[in-house]
């Protein structure tokens, strides 16, 4: 990590709301959320919210040596949000505790907020990283 990655870095990040990232398209093997209506899904949205944390401290890490992971999400979905509006995240970086970084996000889609929350995201060597995943996959072939 460089020592630019502190507290108080924001970013900001738009997308257009598709078809595809509606309730329906979500798991399509459900036919329970095929069967809902077509607007943002909580899981895009929480998505996009980790998105737009990520640009905040992509640029003050070594990438891609050094990434950050999701490990934690408190958000609200205020509000729905149809296909063809313009979303736009907010994340600002409000504490640093070693690897540990906390943001405080946002959402809206140009009517409503949408999403407000806090998310936490760990810096990670993606190397050390990809061989605990190869050995925890390795274990899982052993254990059936």
């Amino acid at each position: 990590m460089k020592d630019t990655l502190k507290a108080g870095l924001e970013h900001e990040l738009r997308f257009v709301a598709t078809e595809a990232k509606t309730v329906p398209a979500l798991y399509p093997e459900s036919s329970d959320f095929r069967a809902m209506p077509a607007v943002l899904a909580t899981g895009y949205l929480v998505g996009f919210l980790e998105w737009c944390a990520l640009l905040v401290a992509k640029p003050h890490l070594d990438w891609p040596r050094e990434q950050t992971v999701g490990t934690h999400i408190d958000v609200s979905h205020l509000a729905a949000t149809p296909p063809g509006l313009v979303l736009t995240a907010r994340a600002k970086l409000v504490r640093v505790d070693g690897r540990r970084l906390t943001f405080e996000v946002e959402a809206d889609d140009g009517i409503d907020v949408i999403s407000r929350g806090t998310h936490e995201r760990v810096v990670i060597l993606r190397e050390a990283f990809d061989a605990k995943l190869a050995d925890k996959a390795r274990s899982a072939k052993t254990a059936s």
